[in-house]
């Protein structure tokens, strides 16, 4: 019995320090411009900007899908902040952290956004812990040079090496650039993937895109010890249906991927085609690259890779 009465208060104060553990849902978003965020939240100039068609002003009153934006706004009007989900970006100008809401693209202030505003919203709603998005994105970048991973042979991609940094350095500091996450338990949980325009214009890149990817995840999930982590891939989804075949053999690229990744069924590439809405009806309507940046489809596009890393996760971990 006196082992017993010795080993009780630690048995009680380790049952409770378990109990107070915080864990935080990390989710990594990387790609190239079109992740950093390019959708258009409310510039408006005479010359420019299209009249403000197809921001995301104008679209919570005309877009086909407003009904789904209700909650990106209180009733007031302001902007809706989330405290259970968190950002962190490294862009080429600043730092930005904090809690989710707009603004978190790669331009300076809170005029554009991204796909990590819906996803967050979502994976914010699924799970009882907090949520982290990692942004590491670069625009202009291909799998082929830029993302190369490891695995694939020749030179390690300049930014595949970054994206692995930065995800270990907020994995072990979060706590640092976040006050909030001091003493959390960061559990990598899902990655996304949304990139592709570079790779186009290179038939040597078209042609090994599908396999470069599938390795990239590999080398990902070996480096943070996640070998089954899931994966969504965005298609690239530009001018919708009127894609040229470059564009097509990209978009077959990035199914092929989706369904090479192993375990089977831990990887799911994400249609985006529909999405896609005329310039007449964007802010800018000479970035076809950008989707014209027009906002609606920037939402679109994180409501549906947002939607599509659900199932992916293991029931044990959402709420």
């Amino acid at each position: 019995m006196w082992r017993l009465g010795i080993l009780l208060p630690f048995l009680v104060h380790s049952s409770v320090a378990v109990a107070e553990e915080r864990v935080v849902k990390v989710f990594v978003l990387a790609g190239q411009s079109n992740m950093e965020g390019q959708g258009v939240v409310d510039l408006d100039h005479p010359q420019h900007y299209n009249g403000g068609k197809g921001t995301l002003i104008w679209s919570m009153e005309n877009g086909k899908t407003k009904a789904k934006m209700k909650h990106l706004r209180d009733a007031s009007g302001k902007w809706n902040v989330r405290d259970d989900v968190l950002v962190r970006y490294q862009t080429p100008h600043e730092l930005k952290v904090g809690n989710l809401g707009i603004g978190f693209a790669v331009y300076p202030g809170k005029h554009h956004i991204g796909p990590e505003l819906q996803i967050g919203h979502l994976l914010g709603d699924c799970f009882a812990e907090p949520v982290l998005l990692v942004k590491t994105c670069w625009g202009g970048k291909s799998l082929y040079k830029d993302f190369r991973p490891p695995s694939a042979g020749g030179k390690t991609g300049e930014f595949y090496l970054e994206m692995v940094e930065a995800v270990q350095n907020v994995m072990a500091h979060a706590g640092d650039e976040m006050p909030t996450l001091k003493g959390a338990k960061l559990e990598l949980a899902g990655f996304f993937w949304f990139q592709g325009w570079n790779d186009m214009f290179d038939e040597q890149a078209r042609s090994e895109y599908a396999r470069n990817l599938v390795q990239l995840i590999d080398d990902f999930r070996e480096t943070f010890g996640v070998p089954e982590l899931p994966v969504v891939i965005g298609e690239t989804g530009n001018m919708g249906a009127e894609a040229g075949q470059n564009m097509l053999a990209i978009r077959e690229s990035q199914a092929k991927a989706a369904a090479d990744i192993k375990p089977q069924g831990s990887a799911v590439c994400v249609s985006t085609t529909e999405f896609a809405r005329p310039k007449e009806l964007s802010p800018n309507v000479g970035h076809g690259h950008h989707w014209f940046g027009n906002a609606e489809s920037y939402f679109l596009i994180g409501d549906a890779m947002g939607r599509a890393m659900i199932p992916l996760l293991p029931s044990s971990r959402a709420k």
